[in-house]
C-alpha cells in the first residue's frame, strides 16, 4: 500500500527575521557574485582599476578649486584638498554602493525567476563588490596624508568602526530602495536626487562645526555625518567627535535592520510583480 505526499510550498506573509543560516549556506554564490560584479566593472576597459582613483579624484579637484580656492570655505585650519579627500573617498563608496544597490533586483531580475535563492543577496553583493573601489582609492588618502605630512595618532584605531558604518548605511538604504524598486521604478530617477541632497546634508565640502549648535543633534542624525567625521578624525589624527557620531549609529543601525525587515517582507512578491 503506498500513499501520495504532497508537498506545498507557500511564501511567508508578515514580517519575518532574517535568516541568516541561509544567507551563510549560500556564501559560495555571494562571493561569486561579488567577483562577477567587479569582473564586469572593469571588463574591457581601457584604465581599469584606475577608474576607482580618476573619478574621486576629479571630484576632489573641482571641490577644492570652487570650495576651496573660490567660496574659502573654512576647514578648521586644515587643507582644503586634505579635508575634502578624507570625506570624498567613503562617500563615494556609499553614494555607488547605494545606487548600484537599489536597481540590483531590477538589473537581476532575469536570474531571480529561475533559481531560489536568498534574495538579499543582491543589494549586499552590489555593496561589498564597492569596497575593491574603495581600497584601490584610499591611495589618494594615503598620499594626501604623506603630502601634508599627517602623524597619525591613536584616533586611527577607530577607523574599522567607521568603515562598517559606511557599510552598513549603505547596505540599510540599499536593501530598502531595492525592495522598493521593484514596485515603483522611478526609485533609480529619485535616487539621483536623493544622494545630491544626502550629499550637501554631509559635511563633506564644509566643516560641520559651521553647524549652529543648537541643531547639531538633529543633523547628527544623519549616519553619513558621523561617517564622514569619524573618517576624517581617524586619518587626521583628530579628537574623535562623538557628539556627531553616536546619533549617526543609532539611525544606521535602525536603518540596517528596517531595510531588511521591509526587503524581507517584499521578497515574498519580487518574483511576481518583477
Amino acid at each position: 500500500m503506498s500513499s501520495d505526499v504532497t508537498t506545498v510550498i507557500e511564501a511567508k506573509t508578515g514580517w519575518q527575521i532574517i535568516d541568516l543560516k541561509e544567507l551563510v549556506e549560500y556564501r559560495d554564490l555571494f562571493l561569486f557574485l561579488v567577483w562577477r560584479d567587479i569582473k564586469v566593472l572593469y571588463a574591457q576597459t581601457i584604465l581599469g582599476f584606475l577608474w576607482a582613483i580618476l573619478q574621486p579624484l576629479t571630484q576632489i579637484l573641482i571641490f577644492t578649486i570652487i570650495f576651496g580656492r573660490v567660496a574659502k570655505i573654512p576647514t578648521d585650519g586644515i587643507p582644503y584638498f586634505l579635508f575634502t579627500t578624507v570625506a570624498i573617498i567613503p562617500w563615494t563608496f556609499m553614494s555607488q554602493a547605494m545606487t548600484q544597490s537599489s536597481e540590483s533586483l531590477v538589473s537581476g531580475q532575469n536570474i531571480l525567476g529561475k533559481i531560489y535563492f536568498p534574495r538579499l543577496i543582491f543589494p549586499l553583493t552590489a555593496v561589498f563588490s564597492k569596497l575593491v573601489d574603495f581600497s584601490i582609492s584610499l591611495l589618494i588618502v594615503f598620499a594626501a596624508i604623506l603630502y601634508y605630512k599627517v602623524i597619525p595618532t591613536w584616533s586611527l584605531l577607530f577607523l574599522p568602526i567607521f568603515i562598517l558604518l559606511m557599510i552598513s548605511v549603505s547596505a540599510g538604504v540599499g536593501m530598502l530602495m531595492s525592495s522598493m524598486a521593484i514596485r515603483y521604478r522611478d526609485v533609480r530617477y529619485a535616487m539621483g536626487f536623493v544622494l545630491r541632497m544626502l550629499m550637501y546634508s554631509a559635511p563633506i565640502v564644509y566643516s560641520a562645526s559651521t553647524i549652529p549648535e543648537k541643531w547639531r543633534l538633529i543633523y547628527s542624525l544623519n549616519p553619513i555625518v558621523g561617517t564622514v567625521e569619524g573618517f576624517r578624525a581617524c586619518l587626521l589624527g583628530l579628537p574623535i567627535p562623538w557628539e556627531y557620531i553616536y546619533p549617526g549609529i543609532i539611525t544606521a543601525t535602525a536603518l540596517l535592520f528596517f531595510g531588511a525587515f521591509y526587503f524581507r517582507r517584499m521578497e515574498r512578491v519580487i518574483v511576481d510583480v518583477i
